[in-house]
């Protein structure tokens, strides 16, 4: 028995350390792919990341419009800055320049210029007056759009999809910038029933992008391909209503965008419901 005892601490210890020295080698697995740090010292892609930086700048210069009340000009940046977002997702699929920092770098210039600037814009603009539920309202959106640029960064390291889950983040503050331009186009920047209209506003927009609602995408699209006549006319006439009346349609655009994913949902699940009841039909009779 005092031999057992004594070789029983010996081999506590002996598992112990062997149990050490297997959890420090054990690999660490991360929840993404890391970029390793010698890959990062070799430099990073100037062409995506200047627009990149560009969209980051437009919103910064947004936020100091909003501050100085030239709310119209905040608009304006946040239009150039949705443009400079595409063209950086564009060149980067055209020279084959992506890469997870360009990934990472967007998404912090996206939750600024998409996220906060807009939020901040029509916090100022029209939800003061509201106090608590103004700024909840604001805040409400910052968080979505963050959490929408979360789940879009989590879902395209998988298989690619013709459309997005939940409207996209520049699309929300596209559509906050319309409704900001079609006021003072009206001439009603300064109509009391806006801050009602902007509080519902920002709270739809604020679950349509964590719905899971589909909305077309252009991003895995050929735009190289030969595509059909009527696509090229329909382009010529939406250029020529652009220059007559810029306002009404930059406004008309982004709500119909806007609405397509539920319109879409409502009829893909009804086409859905149609083909069951058709499939039940002939195993009933």
């Amino acid at each position: 028995m005092s031999a057992m005892n004594a070789q029983d601490p010996e081999s506590f210890a002996t598992r112990s350390k062997v149990r050490l020295l297997q959890r420090r080698t054990r690999p660490r697995t991360p929840l993404r792919q890391r970029v390793p740090a010698e890959k990062l010292r070799m430099g990073v892609y100037l062409i995506p990341s200047l627009f990149t930086a560009g969209n980051l700048i437009c919103g910064f210069f947004s936020l100091i419009s909003t501050f100085h009340g030239d709310y119209l000009h905040a608009t304006y940046f946040i239009i150039i800055a949705n443009i400079l977002d595409g063209l950086d997702g564009y060149a980067a699929r055209l020279t084959r320049s992506t890469s997870q920092f360009g990934v990472e770098f967007d998404s912090l210039a996206d939750v600024v210029s998409f996220g906060v600037a807009p939020a901040v814009l029509v916090y100022f603009w029209a939800l003061v007056p509201w106090g608590t539920w103004g700024w909840l309202a604001a805040g409400t959106f910052v968080v979505c759009g963050a959490l929408r640029l979360s789940r879009f960064n989590v879902q395209s390291t998988g298989p690619s999809k013709g459309h997005f889950v939940g409207l996209p983040i520049p699309a929300a503050a596209e559509m906050i910038a319309a409704i900001v331009i079609m006021y003072y186009f009206l001439g009603g920047a300064g109509a009391p029933h806006k801050g009602i209209t902007l509080l519902l506003a920002i709270y739809g927009l604020a679950l349509l992008m964590v719905s899971s609602f589909p909305y077309f995408s252009l991003k895995n699209k050929d735009l190289r391909k030969r595509l059909p006549f009527w696509i090229l006319v329909s382009g010529i006439v939406l250029i020529t209503l652009f220059i007559a009346e810029p306002q009404i349609m930059f406004f008309t655009l982004f709500l119909s965008y806007t609405l397509s994913g539920p319109l879409l949902w409502c009829f893909t699940t009804y086409k859905h419901r149609r083909e069951r009841r058709r499939e039940m039909t002939p195993a009933s009779s």
